[in-house]
């Protein structure tokens, strides 16, 4: 089984090569090289992020067992999975503890190489694992937590470590560019939005040069949209509202919702910046 498995990549990989060698124009096979490892950690930030949402739909499958079956379980099992979670975060990966998502913008500001040791400390394989096992076990112990926050960091985490196994001939990528489409494709999985998963990374890339990776940028982020919604269906983060029954005159009522939920959202933004 090894030797077809060897055999078939060592065919692909040829194949592949003599494709890639027939290209005349050597501008679209640097576009490709800076391309394929954005598609790469994209398909595999879609597929990890699909297999999260299971395990946690699961887990909280578990934790309504529990519940239905005796709501006294959980003065046993809430503590154990608390200081279980607790105990496996601390002891292996100290840095993925909170949401995840203050620990992806922390290494995007530090995306520099003097600060590489920092960084693998936010983003790594170690990162990802205890992320998930961590989170399931508080969902089970019926915490309010969630798995959105910690899909953009294990998406960074992916896309970080996927341009550190880079060949050392491959055209180099920035690291923060690489961060930030993980947390954009990572956003794009976890809501169901591929188009804001775009919005961010135009948002945020803005500051850095964006038109010499806008076309992979894009693309990622679309892909690993497209592979968690290929996968889950079709779906609403907060489900379909009903406006089949709905007069006009409701859209007057949602502008000034709206107006008035953004100015005090703000507000309160200002308010705990100034905090």
């Amino acid at each position: 089984m090894k030797r077809l498995i060897k055999r078939f990549y060592l065919r692909t990989r040829i194949k592949l090569k003599h494709a890639f060698d027939a290209i005349r124009n050597e501008r679209l096979k640097l576009n490709l090289l800076q391309a394929v490892p954005f598609w790469i950690a994209s398909l595999l930030t879609g597929l990890i992020a699909v297999l999260y949402t299971k395990l946690f739909g699961w887990a909280e499958e578990v934790k309504l067992l529990l519940f239905h079956s005796s709501t006294w379980w959980f003065f046993l099992v809430t503590p154990i999975c608390f200081i279980s979670s607790w105990f496996i975060v601390s002891k292996f990966a100290p840095y993925a503890r909170g949401s995840g998502i203050l620990q992806v913008i922390a290494a995007i500001e530090l995306a520099t190489p003097k600060h590489n040791d920092k960084i693998k400390k936010l983003l790594s394989i170690p990162v990802i694992i205890v992320k998930i096992i961590s989170s399931l076990i508080m969902a089970i112990g019926g915490a309010v937590v969630g798995r959105e926050g910690p899909t953009i960091q294990i998406a960074g985490s992916i896309f970080r470590k996927v341009n550190e196994w880079l060949p050392t001939w491959w055209p180099k990528i920035s690291k923060r560019n690489m961060i930030m489409t993980g947390a954009a494709a990572g956003l794009a999985a976890a809501f169901n939005t591929p188009l804001g998963g775009i919005v961010f990374a135009i948002e945020e890339l803005t500051k850095t040069h964006l038109s010499y990776f806008k076309t992979a940028i894009f693309t990622a982020v679309i892909i690993a949209g497209l592979t968690a919604q290929g996968f889950l269906g079709t779906y609403l983060y907060l489900g379909y509202p009903q406006i089949n029954v709905l007069s006009w005159w409701i859209f007057f009522a949602i502008i000034l919702v709206a107006f008035t939920a953004g100015f005090c959202g703000s507000y309160m933004s200002r308010v705990i910046l100034s905090i």
